[in-house]
């Protein structure tokens, strides 16, 4: 798909949640109550109350379809702390908050929200922990129906609440409800069945499934069919009087589900900046309220801007709005530097490019292949694979990922420093004298024999968190399985506090069946030895066996980890291996150069070190600034390695420098000083992978990922 079509993908998306946003506005000034009650009622009642329903399925969309359940909750918490802030003065000048008690304090914060407008912060947050929960609970079949009754429960606390009358006993129970939560429009029955539709609205797309095969025309007339319901519906509640809250239909699931997917088609441009603004314009509307009936009074305008019910919409729209756009160009100009620093990558002699995407639909993807129980603890040791781990770490902890593993000290330090959280695990020997670092950066260290574990005992004066290693066949560092005296005594030691047991498997990348059943062996036992271990009384906490290529051929090992490594950079360790993996994985790194310089090569002249090149015919040479010192590798000198310039291959010609590489440009047109030469990557129509370039060096990707250098700026889009 081409970067054109790309931006025009799920762009009404972005043009709708303003549309949302005026909505929401309208309800809390009623712009046409000075024209007729009906109308009103329509607008306000009926035809807004698509608005709250279409962000939450936003949020399902984007967030529950794998891009960061944690990050947009903290995302959340963070724009709900500053709300609650910015609204605290105008709720005390309001008295909203006298004799409020600890009890109406904590669901005023955790429920109701602080603020009319703020409920849907804690109702988003709640509702997203909801279908979280629901989904580790029950089979996929069952969550659309769980949620369904959770909101049918929510409509006879709503809109339908009139008919409690009948049934006195429940309208008893709803009574009580209402002393915990206001209002059943709230994250536990209001919530869940938006975020869930958005969710499988995403899938449908194309997250998961392809895309939507449904007409335009059809998702339009269903989505007025069902609004014409709603409609219908909302006039005949207000009719009988049975409403005691009015965000809640019957026809409204229906409803929005037609009309998320029809907006999904609709072809228009995406506009990141419109979801910037509708969302500041969500938060400050009734600020804007405040301060457009102060100024009101102020200016002898009351009965303009006030009491002109359609005017003072308008003004505060207007207001909301330019307030908006203002915060919107601050915050950009808050990232100025950040831009910067990325434009001045974009220049740099050489580069690396990291697809934030792409690595979050591979956590996404090994994630949906392990256990319901088995966490990702990625691999970040040797700089991420090249790609950076400090950047890399960053991303993760934003998608949820709370344990990481490295291969020596020095890694877990620099990722501290760098201000990654969660658990670190070194997989790697640490000299026992190095263990009060160990400490104080909050690492856990594997212990690799009983010599090893006595060793950094006696240096310790406080517990430090291990994991044992389990040699089960690998024979490289580890316990032998079978050695039970010795994990005794290493569980026994004061200040080893054993958090965790692993082994690495090492025949789990092929498809003989020597290598399977010497896989199965290693795997048996590992889990007999744990099992033993249990058996004793011994806690062995979280176990883990598998590694990249042991999550793509056997998930079903599982465990409490999986440590993923290579195949969460988009790639496994051969091309062969990544072209037949049956996982949608999506290389994240691109490396990139700058053509210094073009000149002619003469029939007869040597280009290089050595005259290893010597012309044969009339050439264009191109001298692109990489080379091995920045881990370009050597063997690909002499033609066995290209570049991609202007989307053709350019052979490299002679030997590879350090700094510099020499590539034959004769059959690219138009190459010039500047041009971009992809050395992993895409450049229009071709491709070079890491397994291409492994493949040629007669490497692995992981090598040739790995020695990467420290030199090449890294920037993640």
């Amino acid at each position: 798909m081409n970067a054109k079509k790309r931006a025009y993908e799920l762009g009404g998306l972005d043009v709708f949640r303003l549309a949302a946003a005026l909505l929401v506005a309208a309800i809390h000034t009623s712009p046409l109550e000075d024209i007729s009650a009906g109308a009103d009622f329509f607008l306000t009642r009926i035809l807004a109350r698509i608005a709250v329903p279409f962000f939450f399925m936003v949020t399902g969309q984007f967030v529950l379809g794998g891009f960061g359940v944690a990050s947009h909750v903290k995302k959340l918490a963070l724009m709900y702390g500053g709300a609650v802030l910015l609204y605290l003065p105008i709720g005390i000048y309001a008295g909203h908050y006298e004799d409020i008690g600890i009890w109406g304090l904590l669901r005023m914060l955790l429920v109701d929200g602080t603020f009319y407008h703020l409920w849907y912060f804690p109702a988003c947050i709640l509702g997203i922990g909801v279908v979280c929960l629901l989904r580790r609970m029950l089979p996929e079949r069952l969550l659309l129906p769980v949620c369904v009754l959770l909101y049918g429960m929510g409509l006879l606390g709503d809109s339908y609440f009139g008919l409690l009358a009948y049934a006195p006993g429940i309208k008893q129970a709803y009574e009580l409800f209402f002393q915990i939560s206001s209002y059943t429009r709230n994250g536990l029955l209001f919530a869940p069945l938006f975020l869930l539709m958005g969710w499988k609205a995403g899938e449908t797309w194309g997250l998961k499934k392809g895309k939507l095969t449904e007409k335009p025309i059809f998702l339009a007339a269903a989505s007025l069919a069902f609004f014409g319901l709603m409609t219908v519906e909302g006039f005949t509640l207000r009719f009988f009087g049975l409403q005691r809250h009015d965000s809640m239909y019957v026809m409204l699931a229906p409803c929005m589900y037609f009309l998320y997917r029809w907006i999904m088609v609709w072809q228009i441009r995406q506009r990141r900046e419109l979801r910037t603004v509708s969302a500041w314009f969500y938060v400050l509307h009734p600020a804007v309220i405040v301060v457009v009936r102060g100024a009101a009074g102020v200016l002898g305008l009351t009965g303009v801007l006030v009491e002109n019910s359609l005017v003072h919409y308008l003004a505060v729209c207007v207001g909301s709005l330019a307030a908006s756009v203002v915060l919107l160009w601050m915050g950009r100009a808050f990232s100025r530097k950040r831009k910067d620093r990325e434009r001045a990558a974009k220049t740099a002699r050489a580069w690396i490019t990291l697809d934030r995407q792409a690595l979050r639909r591979n956590v996404a993807v090994l994630r949906e292949n392990l256990p319901k129980d088995c966490e990702l603890m990625p691999a970040v040791k040797a700089d991420a694979y090249g790609h950076g781990a400090a950047l890399i770490a960053r991303e993760l902890a934003a998608c949820g990922v709370g344990a990481f593993c490295v291969a020596e000290i020095g890694e877990g330090i620099a990722l501290r420093k760098a201000g990654v959280r969660g658990d670190i695990l070194v997989l790697g020997y640490t000299a026992p004298q190095e263990a009060s670092q160990l400490i104080r950066y909050g690492l856990t260290q594997t212990v690799i024999d009983l010599s090893y574990a006595k060793g950094l005992n006696e240096c310790l004066k406080r517990r430090l968190p291990v994991h044992i290693a389990l040699d089960t066949g690998m024979h490289r560092l580890g316990v032998p399985r079978g050695d039970m005296e010795a994990l005794r005594e290493i569980f026994g030691m004061k200040r080893l506090s054993v958090k965790g047991i692993f082994t690495h498997l090492c025949a789990d990348d092929t498809n003989l069946e020597e290598d399977k059943a010497y896989t199965r062996m290693q795997a048996r036992r590992f889990f007999q030895t744990v099992e033993r271990l249990s058996a004793e009384g011994f806690d062995c906490g979280k176990i883990h066996l598998t590694a990249s290529y042991g999550v793509v051929n056997y998930p079903a090992l599982g465990g409490d980890y999986a440590r993923v490594g290579i195949a969460l950079y988009g790639v496994l360790s051969t091309k062969k291996d990544s072209e037949e993996c049956r996982l949608p994985l999506s290389p994240v790194l691109s490396l990139k150069a700058r053509v210094a310089l073009i000149k002619k090569l003469h029939k007869g002249e040597a280009a290089g070190y050595g005259r290893a090149f010597v012309a044969e015919r009339e050439m264009t040479i191109g001298v692109v600034t990489i080379g091995y010192g920045d881990g370009l590798p050597r063997s690909l000198s002499c033609g066995k390695g290209a570049v991609l310039i202007r989307g053709r291959r350019a052979p490299i010609l002679g030997r590879i420098c350090m700094d510099q590489t020499i590539v034959d440009v004769s059959d690219i047109k138009e190459v010039c000083p500047g041009d971009i030469a992809v050395v992993i990557g895409r450049s229009g129509e071709e491709e070079i992978g890491a397994g291409d370039v492994a493949e040629w060096s007669g490497s692995i990707t992981n090598e040739v990922l790995s020695r990467l250098g420290k030199r090449l700026e890294r920037v993640i889009d």
